[in-house]
């Protein structure tokens, strides 16, 4: 009996991109097979290739770059030599992807439902009388609340998860033979992450489809891969099935990626390579532990949206005013809270229950509905958004976002996204001291000197928030909000950023509200958590009370739904 050939088989692969210094070898010789029915993850490093890989497998590799070497066979077709025909007719079809950056992937002015019926007209998967149902029911399958109201949303509408949630919609719509999914649950909270990834699961099961996992999690790898593929460097440095990778791995690499992970029973410091080195910014005198002085006290706010705020912007001009949609939307409603001075405190929950919504009214980029906010003894929810920029205060008050493509100016390079505050409200003057204040921030930071003149477009995701967490310290700000400040980064660059995070915040008696849905990083990192459900607050205390112990019936479930590597 003849051994089944894959449904995808990568051999010898190469590829080059054309930059200003030369030729650069962004993946060198990678062989990689995926049977049908088969999960196969990649992990490694921001940078290492992985998602090189798979933009050469669908080829939508842009101008600079080609595929110099190798064959890629995709259930029987050459994909190197296939025409442009064919492999639109493949995308979407037979080969879907679900891309790193989701807001990116989605057209700003077209509502979601919509874009999803795109896809099924396009590939004949509905008629125009059933598409819409259809459009609606894939909402529901990835766990969007109210399908039918969100059909009609434009992305601007959607938090960073929900849009998350949409583009997976859209790439699982044709049930395609191979789903490559790049980094498919970076915004998704744990509850939601679980219920994605189980339903991706369901559906290779039920269709027979294969799934490329691009990830940095490897708790996530461990849980739905079969196999492993490790690479560095662009290069292949260990494959093995899920279970022997993790038990035994073999490469010095792997053992690095898997010490780096957070995980219950370690601390930030065992999560450093033994070669890491920090830097010492502990000046003469600074404090070394928080006080019961409160610097921030948010007290019942509020923050409300009415249905029809689409009305209030260009987008209005695409859609029709409903009546149904009048009453107002809750996003956060009365919660109340306090962040000492030097103390670090998570804001945890599932997408959409109002984490970024508070912490943009705490940075004074949104304005709030009721309630206030007190800085240093200071209403600054007092002072409209618009007007805090102006305010002497804003130097004190600084955030790291949490999707690093769109919080850089595409126009400016890396040293100069990084020297923008320095420039408005610095006291560094002059070019040379810019740039080395520049240079500072960014080995703080873990990005390297070369890479301060390129520009975003040129910059792995894991580059590009690495720049924006050095662009956020570069005052010394009193707090620092940080949504989601890792879930770019790769674990080993994490452990590092981590490290330096509560480093600065000890040395400096800096504050921060951390934002996040890796439970496993707000219990290294923060002192006290604060977990919010649909805009309420349902458990806060102190962290390892909270989650050692939770009261909440829904913090047991978030506990639950943490994905944790066998190491």
């Amino acid at each position: 009996m003849t051994e089944q050939a894959p449904l995808l088989d990568v051999h010898d692969l190469t590829v080059e991109f054309a930059t200003r210094r030369g030729i650069v070898r962004a993946v060198e010789q990678v062989n990689l097979t995926v049977a049908k029915g088969e999960t196969v993850g990649i992990v490694g490093e921001s940078g290492s290739g992985k998602s090189v890989t798979s933009y050469a497998v669908m080829r939508i590799l842009d101008r600079a770059g080609r595929v110099a070497d190798g064959t890629i066979m995709f259930s029987g077709v050459d994909v190197r030599h296939a025409s442009e025909r064919a492999m639109r007719d493949l995308r979407g079809r037979e080969m879907s992807m679900i891309f790193q950056n989701p807001r990116a992937a989605l057209n700003p002015i077209r509502k979601v439902g919509h874009q999803i019926e795109d896809v099924l007209l396009q590939h004949v998967q509905a008629a125009p009388s059933d598409a819409r149902e259809k459009a609606i029911a894939m909402l529901d399958q990835v766990r969007i609340a109210r399908p039918e109201e969100r059909y009609h949303a434009y992305p601007f509408e959607l938090s960073g998860g929900m849009c998350q949630r949409v583009v997976i919609a859209l790439a699982l719509a044709c049930r395609p033979q191979l789903l490559i999914a790049d980094e498919p649950t970076t915004g998704l909270d744990v509850t939601t992450q679980k219920a994605v990834m189980e339903l991706v699961v369901e559906l290779t099961r039920q269709r027979g489809m294969s799934t490329i996992l691009i990830t940095h999690d490897l708790g996530l790898a461990a849980a739905y891969c079969d196999r492993v593929v490790v690479m560095q460097k662009g290069r292949v440095v260990e494959t093995a099935p899920s279970a022997q990778i993790f038990k035994a791995p073999e490469h010095a690499y792997t053992r690095k990626l898997m010490q780096a992970t957070p995980r219950i029973g370690v601390t930030l410091r065992d999560l450093l390579p033994p070669d890491a080195v920090l830097p010492d910014s502990k000046p003469a005198g600074a404090p070394s532990a928080h006080s019961d002085d409160p610097l921030l006290v948010v007290d019942r706010l509020i923050k409300e949206y009415p249905r029809n705020a689409m009305s209030r912007t260009l987008a209005s001009l695409f859609r029709r005013r409903d009546k149904a949609e009048d009453a107002a939307f809750r996003a956060v409603d009365g919660i109340s809270f306090e962040v000492r001075r030097g103390e670090s405190v998570g804001l945890v929950g599932e997408s959409g229950c109002g984490k970024s919504t508070t912490s943009m009214m705490v940075m004074r980029l949104l304005d709030k509905t009721g309630g206030t906010i007190t800085f240093d003894r200071q209403d600054i929810g007092a002072v409209p958004a618009r007007d805090f920029a102006r305010s002497p205060l804003r130097g004190r008050i600084q955030m790291v976002f949490q999707d690093p493509t769109d919080s850089l100016n595409p126009r400016f390079t890396a040293a100069r996204a990084i020297a923008d505050p320095i420039l408005r409200l610095g006291t560094a003057r002059g070019g040379r001291a810019v740039r080395a204040r520049c240079e500072e921030l960014a080995r703080q930071v873990g990005l390297p000197v070369e890479l301060l003149d390129r520009f975003p477009h040129q910059l792995s995701g894991g580059q590009k928030a690495r720049v924006g967490i050095a662009r956020a310290i570069a005052l010394g700000p009193e707090l620092l909000i940080l949504d989601e400040p890792t879930a770019a980064l790769d674990v080993s660059v994490q452990a590092i950023v981590l490290n330096l995070l509560q480093d600065l915040k000890t040395a400096l008696g800096m504050s921060y509200l951390f934002v996040s849905h890796d439970l496993n990083v707000v219990r290294l990192l923060c002192d006290r958590v604060i977990v919010m459900r649909t805009g309420r607050i349902v458990e806060q205390g102190p962290t390892e009370q909270v989650l050692n112990a939770p009261q909440s019936d829904y913090t047991r479930e978030l506990l639950t739904a943490i994905p944790h590597p066998p190491i």
